[in-house]
């Protein structure tokens, strides 16, 4: 027998759907149920990839004692997050208010108004883990509602009153260049110098953090900010946090050393990571960066792509509640029957760690593999040729990734939400002008395609194809994607549908009296919803606010439209009081303030009309999307096509000059322009450094 959920559009829900519980879905009609019935609501907020979600679930929901206490006393609401982050984000923010806790699952009692009165994350069923016992909560709660409802709901009464202003994030600011350094030395002051990456464990990774400190370093020479940067990337590429068989990270590592992760695969994730790499190898030039974001998009090609376009939202962890990781991790005896040759297990074993001591908790014989020894120390330790232990690692790797396909594998959620896709779409977009992968350039763009194609608006776009709409992160996270989109292509198309997108966001979500985004239009709705919240810190995913900002600043200079410079300086302003005290947690938005005071960098690639000329356009435009700059714009001029904002030097040229050519410009300042291959890798280098 199943309940409410069986027929839901959430895996989440769905999976909750032969639990003895009466559970609602999100709606007016427990709310209703709640006043007319004179209960309390509990309100259980989780997702399909959380493991604790899943400890919960058969520890608690699946009890038949504890769901019929429930079932009498309670009105029950199931929330998936990713698939209605507007409900999270108001109830994670209220229960932390409560408790200084928030994480999932989130538990929370509601009155039936829908305000909180108490809250926390996972309860046991009985006490332990210094928690207390679920049970014994339902009960206290249950009699409290009861006998002094008034104070309850008071106490809802205030904390919702107080989350109205908690939440508006708006803290007005001047435009200053010292707010960048001051921001850059906080993160310092975070940095992890021995292991790499900023605080310690629970230890997550900052890709807006990575970018922006790479940006610090090109514009003032601070070696400083380079270092954390690349060593934040090879650490991460190294720890067992890099899924190193299958490739793409996981969710966060639970120890400072990035060795033990959660195992959670996030599509959002992989996407800024993807970024961050890029970024790294075109920075620095290190190869290996280019070969973990080459990584990054084979995992998304072989378990998150749906061949029409669009990505899945995310990877479970395990495959049941005693299982932690094991379809990723190995004991020695299963790696060793796994690989079979006896010189490559010795290679695989020693660069990867995998002894007798592994290190899962749960089951200390199973390793995580991570890079122990590099490759040339352990091919010196095993008195062999560097060639030779990269053979013998190479037949290990593969014959672990047969091994493992045949293991019962994590379920992917194929839920395809907006703003995550967008993201994804993105990200996989710039990999493949930089790392020369039609794959990954032509499933971006057709995932941006079927976005437009399946929104009843393309100017208003739902959260999912058949999911809510009203939410800023998916207008503002497809506007920012479909200028890669045009940088890549030079198809005006893309341009003209993030302006369109832009426009009805300042339309419907701006504040025209604090200034900011709110992150719906203003609306009715139940419980906590009505009040509207305006975000700019990046958790997890990169702020709205400071994606519109960024989006708005590219807009400004790809079409010399006054009015997107202006809202990207409204935009700024309004948070520039948080973006020191944010530091690190407000990327974002200082690479959105850095476009506010800074010069951008101008690559144009103009074309001539014949096939060849075409063709080394095509070479001159990659080379251009290969290469880093802080604040980066890349224009393709075709023949006949239209043409955007130019820089005003490059104009003047085009009117005097024929042929295909490409020019670099900072600020008002250009280079000469080159009209070959080897010219413009010249001057590439030139701007840049990097060869």
């Amino acid at each position: 027998m199943s309940n409410r959920l069986a027929h839901a559009a959430s895996a989440y829900l769905r999976s909750a759907a032969h639990q003895p519980i009466h559970w609602y879905a999100w709606g007016s009609e427990p709310f209703a149920a709640a006043r007319a019935e004179n209960r309390p609501v509990l309100l259980d907020i989780g997702a399909v990839w959380c493991h604790w979600c899943h400890v919960m679930d058969g520890e608690s929901y699946e009890d038949p004692g504890i769901a019929e206490l429930l079932n009498e006393h309670y009105v029950c609401i199931k929330v998936d997050r990713d698939e209605r982050p507007d409900v999270d984000a108001r109830y994670q923010r209220a229960v932390q208010a409560i408790t200084g806790q928030s994480g999932w699952p989130l538990t929370a009692f509601l009155t039936s108004e829908g305000g909180v009165f108490y809250g926390g994350t996972y309860f046991p069923p009985d006490g332990k883990y210094g928690r207390p016992g679920f049970h014994s909560v339902l009960e206290q709660i249950r009699t409290v509602y009861a006998r002094d409802r008034s104070r309850v709901e008071a106490q809802a009464d205030t904390l919702r009153r107080a989350l109205a202003d908690h939440l508006d994030e708006a803290a007005p600011g001047d435009l200053e260049p010292d707010l960048l350094a001051e921001a850059a030395q906080r993160m310092a002051r975070l940095f992890d110098f021995r292991n790499g990456g900023f605080g310690t464990e629970p230890k997550f990774p900052h890709p807006a953090a990575v970018t922006f400190l790479f940006g610090r370093w090109r514009d003032t020479g601070e070696d400083w900010a380079r270092d954390m940067a690349q060593r934040t990337l090879a650490a991460m590429q190294r720890g067992g946090i890099h899924d190193q068989l299958g490739g793409g990270f996981h969710r966060y590592s639970v120890d400072a050393r990035w060795i033990v992760p959660h195992f959670e695969k996030m599509s959002y994730d992989n996407a800024e990571l993807l970024k961050a790499y890029l970024d790294g190898h075109a920075a620095l030039g290190e190869d290996g960066f280019a070969e973990t974001a080459r990584g990054i998009v084979r995992w998304v090609r072989e378990v998150l792509a749906d061949p029409e376009g669009g990505y899945g939202a995310s990877q479970d962890a395990d495959v049941g509640l005693e299982d932690d990781g094991d379809y990723f991790t190995w004991t020695l005896d299963e790696a060793r029957e796994a690989i079979g040759d006896l010189g490559a297990f010795e290679v695989a074993s020693a660069y990867y760690d995998i002894g007798t001591a592994g290190e899962m908790q749960h089951d200390p014989a199973r390793n995580v593999l991570f890079v122990a020894e590099p490759l040339a120390a352990v091919a010196s330790q095993l008195g062999i040729s560097v060639e030779t232990a990269t053979e013998r690692l190479r037949v290990a790797e593969e014959r672990l990734r047969k091994a493992r396909a045949l293991r019962d594998t994590p379920s992917v959620d194929r839920a395809r939400y907006t703003s995550w896709n967008a993201m994804l779409a993105a990200a996989c977009i710039r990999a493949g002008g930089q790392l020369n992968d039609a794959w990954a350039l032509g499933h971006g763009l057709r995932t941006l395609a079927r976005i437009r194609a399946e929104a009843p608006d393309p100017a208003a776009l739902p959260h999912s194809p058949a999911g809510i709409g009203g939410l800023l992160d998916d207008q503002v996270q497809t506007a920012l994607a479909s200028i890669e989109a045009y940088e890549a292509t030079g198809d005006h198309a893309w341009l003209e549908w993030s302006r369109a997108l832009l426009d009805r966001v300042w339309a419907e979500y701006h504040d025209s009296e604090r200034g900011g985004l709110f992150d719906t239009p203003a609306r009715v709705g139940e419980g906590l919803l009505p009040i509207r919240v305006k975000p700019i810190q990046d958790t997890p995913t990169p702020s709205a606010n400071g994606v519109a900002a960024l989006a708005a600043a590219r807009l400004a200079e790809l079409t010399g439209d006054s009015i997107w410079a202006a809202r990207r300086d409204a935009l700024v302003r309004a948070f520039a009081g948080a973006a020191v005290p944010l530091g690190l947690y407000g990327a974002t938005l200082l690479q959105a303030l850095d476009w506010s005071l800074s010069p951008p960098t101008h690559f144009v690639i103009v074309s001539g009309r014949d096939p060849v000329e075409r063709t080394l356009a095509d070479e001159l435009h990659r080379l251009a999307l290969q290469t880093f700059a802080p604040r980066r714009v890349v224009q393709r001029v075709d023949p006949g096509g239209a043409v955007g904002r130019l820089p005003s030097a490059v104009q003047a040229m085009l009117d005097t000059a024929q042929g295909t050519r490409a020019f670099a410009c900072v600020g008002a300042a250009c280079l000469a322009p080159a009209t070959t291959l080897e010219g413009w890798r010249e001057t590439l280098t030139r701007l840049t450094g990097v060869r």
